[in-house]
């Protein structure tokens, strides 16, 4: 399996490589954007794809840092109540139930606004609970990365962290419960489409360990996903270009139970069978993610906010 991947050197010089599974990254000719790749129709990205993949080796990633894959003008873009299980858990939460029952099979489906790239985390690195918020809970979702023509180029694991208690208040609080610091992660590496055989049929599981102890699992397929991913996709590029490509979050069938929420210190850890494996602490509020912005100048910063994290 190999993996676009972008990422930044001890000068933090930042370039984009295919990453195979040993480890080593064979960087793209003239240091593109992911956002430029995402410019080219699909036949044309794979064409460099596999090239670039057959050609000299230019680094290891255990000597440099693997950034979050998105950059330039993507947008991060997630869609919301497309399994039973999500429907379940929305009506369960919610003061105004019929809003969620009559989305699951609506034409149109629910589709919001997630994050800028330079606000997305990656492996290793923290998400975040809201102070204001009483219940929060990690997303598992098999994530679309799409080109600038709507074309699925490849996949990602992402978590869409969300506060059900700000969205079960009222539905018109959804922003304020799914966009904030620490609220969107993705896995370091694209899995391009051409290498996912059923990516209709893929497991799903997510893990929250807690001072040692998995304190809650879930499993889901996307063979239980309710819409298409292309009808998702569809309604996204309906009434605005996207000239850097999206990446567009699928929606979660794993929701635990009212009694559960996030705590600081938790590690939740999602895998996506084909896709990879996503791992980030917990922690509570704004400031514990304030280094995001001198990241966008200074790539290292993320250095001093990784964890290895390690299951339990």
């Amino acid at each position: 399996m190999t993996r676009i991947v972008r990422f930044a050197d001890d000068t933090e010089t930042v370039r984009t490589g295919v990453a195979d599974d040993t480890g080593a990254i064979r960087a793209f000719a003239g240091a593109p954007l992911v956002a430029e790749l995402l410019r080219l129709p699909a036949a044309e990205l794979r064409a460099l794809v596999e090239e670039t993949a057959a050609g000299p080796v230019a680094v290891d990633e255990r000597d440099v840092l693997l950034l979050p894959p998105l950059d330039g003008l993507m947008e991060l873009w997630a869609a919301g109540v497309t399994y039973e299980r999500s429907r379940e858990a929305r009506v369960e939460e919610s003061t105004e139930q019929s809003v969620y029952e009559r989305i699951y099979d609506a034409e149109r489906p629910e589709l919001f606004f997630k994050a800028q790239p330079w606000r997305v985390v990656t492996d290793g690195e923290p998400i975040a609970v809201r102070n204001d918020s009483e219940l929060n809970v990690p997303e598992p979702e098999l994530a679309l990365v799409l080109n600038r023509h709507g074309e699925t180029v490849g996949y990602l694991v992402a978590d869409d962290v969300s506060s059900r208690s700000i969205e079960g208040e009222n539905p018109l609080y959804l922003p304020q419960a799914k966009i904030y610091a620490g609220s969107a992660a993705v896995s370091s590496g694209i899995v391009p489409a051409w290498e996912v055989a059923a990516p209709d049929a893929l497991d799903i599981a997510m893990v929250v360990w807690r001072d040692g102890e998995a304190v809650y699992r879930g499993a889901a397929s996307t063979a239980a996903f309710h819409r298409t991913p292309r009808g998702l996709v569809d309604h996204l590029w309906r009434s605005q270009p996207f000239p850097d490509g999206a990446v567009l979050s699928t929606g979660t069938g794993i929701v635990p139970a009212l009694d559960f929420t996030l705590s600081a210190g938790d590690m939740v850890e999602i895998s996506i069978d084909g896709v990879g494996t996503l791992r980030n602490p917990v922690r509570a509020g704004q400031a514990e993610l304030d280094w995001l912005v001198e990241a966008i100048s200074h790539p290292l910063t993320r250095r001093a906010h990784r964890s290895h994290c390690s299951p339990g």
